[in-house]
Parts: C-alpha cells; structure tokens; sequence
C-alpha cells in the first residue's frame, strides 16, 4: 500500500472517528468504513486507488447532515441523499488532493461516490456492489426486523437492480435468503 493510499484512509478513518453514533462501541461510520474496505478487498482485491478510498469514505462525515434537516417524504429523502453524495466526494477528492493524487484519480472517486455512471462504468458499478454487499451482511437483518415484510420485498429488489449481474450471482451462493427475497437476484 502506497503512503498516499494509506494518508488518505487514516485521514478517513480520523474523520470517521469522530461520528457521535455508536454502533458495536465504536464510531457508526468508522465502523461503516471498515466495512466497506473488508468487503472491497474481498470482492476486488485488485481495485485501484480510486475505488479503495471511495469505499472506505462512502460515509464520510455521515453525520453533519442530518435526515431530519430535509423535508419528510421521498423527495426530502433523495434531496438529502444527493447532499451526502456530493459531500462525501467533496471530501474525499480534497484529502486525496492533499495527500498528492491528481486530479484525474480525486475526480474519479468523487463520480463513484456521487454514482455518476452506475450500470455503465465499471468502478462506480464496483462501489454499488460492494455497498449493497455490506448491507446485506451487516445492515439487512436489524432493517428486517423493523419493518413490514412487503417495504423488506421492495429493498430487497431495490438493492438487486442496482448490482451487477456478477454480484447478484455472489449474492444468491453467499447468503442464505428466503425463496421469495432471493428470486429478486435471479433476473
């Protein structure tokens, strides 16, 4: 791992750190973050710079823009989303820059986490695969068990459209999910 690469996920992990919310007693986004490069390294162990630190910032600094600040209802929900989004690559772009990674590699991470390109460029299709494979290990169950068995029908096939066939494929021999959600990863 190059000294860029690593000043780059410290300064994510630092940044992360700092998350109010605990989940398993540590910081919910340092814990994300971890997450995400674990299932990175499991799914592309070859990945480029770019996508390796996308993935360890997709939830940069989560916290500083909080849901309640939006309007209720879907279009609050992907107004604050896309907020998110663009402040995750805003950050992310920067430590890279300060870490010495060209404008090409910062503005290529910056697309993958604002999802420019998703079904058509293969690194940020590789970023949605690997955050629905954290959510479906990490976040499915307590999501599950909140909610009514048709809003979980409709997340489980919100999450297969977004993966790639390859990783729908990974899905159905890596997780042992009931007929009914596991017939969303077969189309």
């Amino acid at each position: 791992m190059s000294a860029q690469l690593t000043q780059v996920l410290d300064a994510i992990d630092a940044a992360n750190a700092q998350d109010p919310s605990l989940e398993d007693g540590q910081p919910a986004a340092l814990l994300y973050g971890q997450r995400m490069s674990e299932q990175q390294m499991r799914l592309f162990p070859d990945a480029s710079d770019a996508l390796q630190i996308a993935a360890r910032g997709q939830h940069v600094e989560r916290w500083k823009l909080q849901r309640s600040s939006y309007p209720e209802g879907r279009a609050g929900y992907l107004a604050w989303r896309k907020a998110e989004a663009e402040h995750h690559a805003q950050v992310v772009s920067a430590l890279m820059q300060e870490a010495g990674y060209g404008a090409d590699d910062a503005n290529a991470a910056a697309r993958m986490l604002r999802k420019e390109g998703i079904k058509r460029d293969d690194q940020v299709q590789a970023l949605e695969d690997i955050i629905c494979f954290v959510f479906l290990k990490w976040y499915f169950a307590p999501f599950a068990a909140k909610h009514p068995a048709d809003k979980v029908q409709r997340i489980v096939e919100k999450t297969a459209r977004k993966m790639s066939p390859e990783a729908r494929a990974r899905v159905l021999t890596e997780f042992d999910l009931p007929g009914d959600l596991a017939g969303a990863f077969t189309a």
